[in-house]
């Protein structure tokens, strides 16, 4: 069956959206108290030895630089985000109301209604399937790398709190 062939590769979204939600699970499981992780910063360095491309320091990041944000936010603020994102993937976006969706796709209707012929029909189908395939690998390429994120974040948790030395 072509479903199963697809789902066991390496490359699949299914496997890259179950990678990132079961290291969500596992860092929600892990993390008791989201509490501890409130003003402690996750170091670029810690994602660097997970594989994350971090090429900029936060010294060298400008202020004004949407970069900037993200670099400098603690461990609470990724573990919020990690969920939230696990939650629009297993549950969806908030869709806008009716009447908005409903004038979007009027506007659309009237600003492409140039009444193309065949050619811009093919041009256009070849442009969705191009877009497509932009979007799938930048969508798996932004999924590992918040799984890389999840993962980061539990084992500095476990750090923290000291969960590598119990048991020992």
């Amino acid at each position: 069956m072509q479903i199963c062939d697809s789902y066991s590769q390496k490359y699949s979204l299914f496997n890259a959206m179950n990678r990132f939600i079961g290291a969500v699970n596992n860092m929600d499981q892990t993390v008791m108290v989201p509490s501890l992780l409130r003003d402690v910063p996750l170091l670029l360095e810690e994602l660097d030895a997970a594989g994350a491309v971090c090429p900029q320091r936060d010294a060298a990041v400008p202020p004004g630089d949407p970069g900037a944000y993200f670099s400098r936010r603690d461990m609470y603020s990724h573990y919020m985000l990690l969920k939230s994102i696990r939650n629009d993937i297993e549950w969806g976006v908030v869709q806008p109301a009716a009447g908005e969706e409903a004038a979007a796709r009027k506007k659309d209707k009237l600003g492409g209604g140039g009444g193309g012929g065949p050619a811009e029909e093919g041009e256009g189908e070849e442009d969705l399937e191009k877009q497509f395939h932009y979007h799938l690998s930048g969508l798996h390429s932004v999924l590992s790398k918040l799984t890389r994120k999840a993962n980061v974040l539990t084992n500095r948790y476990k750090q923290e709190i000291g969960f590598s030395s119990w048991g020992q």
